[in-house]
């Protein structure tokens, strides 16, 4: 059988960015590779296949990739479109199933499969590094691969040795950063009594429940932002007098903590403005974001967001609904940036670098009212980051603090 695949350099990019049931698509291009056990022809095939059930609007869409193993290339379940459907059948739902492997020669001869050795978690995760570039070519648009842990764990009290409860958020690209974290409350039924308070006792219970409690700040970073708001607190007492509800525009939301805080500890009228709608996701599924729908949610690059006050076109929160046009132009009276850079090898950087730049600082600027406050949480990358930053914003905006 001979078999002919579209060639890559006719497929326009734009034909990933979005799930589209029952949408097929192969071609085969050069093994951009430097793993030969695996993937060692010098092309490749890859064969995109979506799902032709479609993805419910509230949800995440799953993503799945596989490696064709050596020799069974040719094989039914890998090299037909029917074959492919049956793969993502197989894998539960999976929204779009990327199958990838060595390009086979135009007649090849029949060949006994051998199955391969297991691969080593470092031989995995060199595999993976080299693969996410055309993954990520191959991944719908506005959706990062971002894999996150929550993990309820139990800490240890500093003075009176008390334990204490915590939800926390892990992304795993930085796995030793804690993103987000929220006291643990044991919800305690009629039936139900206990005088126990760690972990491993409160879920021997039956069916034992948790919540989050998001009327206080616990992650070291929050309290310190919101105190910022003591720089205009006479502004806010004044606004709040003449019958006006603070506003705030929070730039990344994480496990949406401070936003919940603004909102039903201080009051404000709270937009949130997020990228990634897993992390949108993880934060109410896990951390009780706002259940009562009140926060309004934008999907976008943070960055764009802001250049692009109040003339762009809202995509609208989680839940489909609009954000009018008439709110976005009013004025904040603050805005807080929680934002951390998604280059993991760089290190740990709060903002990303390329929000520290003048025409994104001006742009933040412009959407405050005279009186209001732009705070950042800052993790320089190192003193050239930091001094730029500041720079940056002292000759930006008419008062600084550090």
């Amino acid at each position: 059988m001979v078999m002919s695949f579209q060639p890559f350099n006719v497929i326009e990019p734009w034909v990933f960015e979005t799930i589209t049931p029952s949408q097929f698509i192969t071609f085969t291009m050069p093994n951009p590779l430097n793993h030969r056990r695996l993937l060692h022809a010098l092309v490749i095939r890859v064969a995109v296949l979506d799902s032709p059930i479609a993805t419910a609007d509230d949800e995440v869409p799953l993503i799945a990739a596989m490696i064709v193993p050596n020799h069974r290339e040719t094989d039914w379940n890998f090299c037909t479109e029917s074959g492919h459907l049956q793969l993502l059948y197989d894998s539960h739902n999976v929204s779009r199933l990327i199958l990838i492997g060595n390009n086979p020669p135009p007649n090849p001869e029949p060949s006994i499969y051998i199955r391969p050795q297991v691969t080593g978690p470092l031989e995995k995760q060199r595999l993976e590094n080299e693969l996410k570039p055309l993954l990520m070519a191959l991944h719908p648009k506005g959706l990062l691969l971002v894999n996150f842990v929550v993990e309820d764990v139990e800490l240890e009290g500093n003075r009176d040795r008390s334990k204490m409860l915590r939800r926390r958020l892990r992304f795993k690209r930085m796995p030793n950063l804690i993103q987000s974290q929220v006291p643990l409350i044991h919800v305690i039924g009629d039936d139900e009594a206990t005088t126990q308070v760690d972990l491993e006792s409160l879920r021997k219970i039956v069916n034992a429940k948790f919540d989050v409690d998001t009327t206080v700040l616990v992650h070291p970073y929050l309290p310190p932002m919101v105190a910022g708001l003591f720089l205009i607190a006479s502004h806010l007492n004044e606004r709040i007098q003449q019958g006006f509800t603070p506003r705030a525009l929070c730039l990344g939301i994480g496990g949406g903590v401070l936003l919940s805080f603004l909102k039903t500890q201080l009051g404000f009228d709270v937009i949130g403005v997020e990228a990634d709608k897993v992390v949108l996701t993880a934060a109410t599924k896990h951390f009780g974001f706002n259940k009562s729908g009140s926060i309004r949610l934008i999907v976008g690059d943070a960055i764009e967001v802001i250049q692009n006050f109040p003339s762009q076109k809202i995509k609208g929160d989680i839940d489909g609904s609009k954000v009018n046009n008439d709110v976005l132009d009013t004025k904040f009276d603050v805005a807080m940036v929680d934002l951390d850079s998604n280059e993991a090898q760089n290190g740990i950087s709060a903002p990303p670098p390329e929000f520290v730049k003048k025409p994104v600082f001006k742009a933040a600027r412009s959407l405050l009212d005279d009186h209001g406050v732009l705070i950042i949480n800052v993790v320089p990358l190192n003193e050239l980051f930091y001094t730029t930053l500041v720079k940056d914003l002292k000759d930006t905006f008419i008062r600084f603090m550090e």
